[in-house]
């Protein structure tokens, strides 16, 4: 018997010649989970009080743990079963099945493709609306979809994250400066709001917004595939520790100086830029918005390349790039591109489904995937759970729970009582407008 043979359940996995670093799979992390959440983080501490700063932390160190745990699901499948230390394509929903069988996996699929095709689709929306206010308000920014999908849609034939390294650190670096520049210019706005007020936070709210902190650290669909990519996969909790602190180094600041600058002044843009909208105008806020323009642009090449591989390994498409790869991405853009025109203000789909599936994926499959794994008869035998390790799982998993019942009911209640904007189509706006 091989010393990899001897080696427990958890050992240090396959180690590629090429491939992320510790440095390069955390760039990848902020890269794809850090940008938009910061933008909403600061109405959320509003509607929940001073406490809401505790709430972030808490949410964040939850989120580094399950993190941690899903990658130590993906070493206890690769170590059982050998065909997983080659190329997967969907190694999320591979963890799945394993642990439940097909309805596992079924579940997972639908989970990680809903988000990402969601996010991603948010993310072009936002760039859009970003671009027009930036650069022209006499072209709309449903004419600038096409146009930035159109110039993204060639990125998106790049194989898998170790393909692209550069473009996550232009996506971590715009959000870093994006950040820095916010609390520079929140700080500033400090004299035009001397006295801000701060209203009592009620039930509703305060579950609404927990949701929303929940969504901001929602990252998990595709780290999986980051993982995956990684010259030793074994080393992704560390490559996890760095990047949620240095994801909490950029949230907090901007979180909690924007409730006690701004107050209950904060009020949600339609187009979800909560923050950006608070802003006095002038030079460091126009910068901000093209940090976070370049973010949702770099950011929307990591997020929908794990759904990109998922569709290709459903079509039996080699992994080698070639012609059926470029069509079948440029398709999936072009999805993306529909969606968007057909709903302009996708945010209260997102809440509604999209938050479900995002808290599900990140507080509630990873602890219940790793229990079911660690019990469940193989080969090394079913493993022991410390009872204090079994709280720790069903508390997260709790959370998660409620986390997804707050945005669905955030989501449903909006519809409900109007405050969502279901908008006209942009092509039927466009018709209209040759009649």
């Amino acid at each position: 018997m091989s010393l990899q043979e001897k080696s427990p359940l958890i050992n240090e996995g396959t180690t590629a010649i090429k491939g992320l670093t510790i440095v390069t799979a955390g760039v990848f992390i902020v890269g794809e989970m850090a940008g938009s959440g910061v933008l909403a983080l600061p109405k959320a501490v509003a509607d929940t009080g001073w406490i809401g700063i505790v709430l972030i932390i808490v949410c964040a160190m939850a989120s580094c743990y399950t993190a941690i745990i899903l990658g130590r699901c993906w070493m206890i499948i690769q170590n059982r079963f050998p065909r997983y230390k080659e190329h997967v394509r969907y190694p999320y929903p591979a963890i799945g099945y394993e642990a439940f069988g097909n309805s596992g996996k079924h579940l997972v699929t639908f989970c990680v493709n809903f988000t990402l095709f969601g996010v991603s689709t948010v993310f072009l929306l936002i760039a859009s609306e970003n671009i027009q206010s930036l650069i022209s308000h006499s072209l709309s920014f449903c004419a600038w979809l096409p146009v930035i999908a159109a110039i993204l849609c060639p990125f998106t034939w790049l194989g898998t994250p170790k393909d692209f390294w550069a473009i996550a650190v232009g996506a971590m670096s715009a959000t870093v400066l994006a950040c820095l520049l916010m609390f520079i210019q929140i700080l500033m706005d400090i004299s035009i709001n001397p006295d801000p007020h701060h209203s009592n936070t009620s039930f509703k709210k305060f579950f609404v917004s927990f949701g929303t902190i929940l969504f901001a650290f929602g990252g998990h669909a595709a780290f999986p595939t980051i993982q995956h990519d990684m010259r030793r996969p074994a080393d992704f909790k560390w490559g996890v520790m760095w990047s949620y602190a240095v994801i909490v180094l950029m949230y907090l600041p901007v979180a909690a100086s924007g409730y006690f600058v701004y107050g209950d002044k904060l009020e949600t843009d339609p187009n979800g830029d909560i923050i950006l909208a608070m802003l006095s105008p002038g030079g460091i806020a126009t910068t901000v918005t093209v940090m976070i323009t370049a973010h949702l642009t770099f950011g929307y090449i990591i997020v929908i390349n794990p759904l990109c591989q998922q569709v290709e390994e459903w079509l039996g498409v080699k992994q080698e790039f070639g012609i059926k790869r470029c069509i079948i991405r440029s398709i999936v853009v072009a999805c993306n591109l529909f969606v968007a025109e057909t709903i302009p203000h996708f945010g209260a789909i997102l809440s509604l489904v999209g938050g479900s599936t995002v808290v599900l994926l990140t507080f509630v499959f990873p602890s219940l995937f790793y229990i079911r794994l660690l019990t469940m008869e193989s080969d090394d035998g079913p493993q022991v759970i410390a009872l204090h390790d079994r709280v720790i799982h069903y508390e997260i998993i709790l959370i998660g729970i409620i986390g997804g019942i707050a945005s669905t009911y955030s989501a449903i209640d909006d519809m409900a009582s109007g405050a969502s904007s279901f908008t006209v189509p942009c092509y039927v706006n466009a018709s209209a407008a040759h009649l």
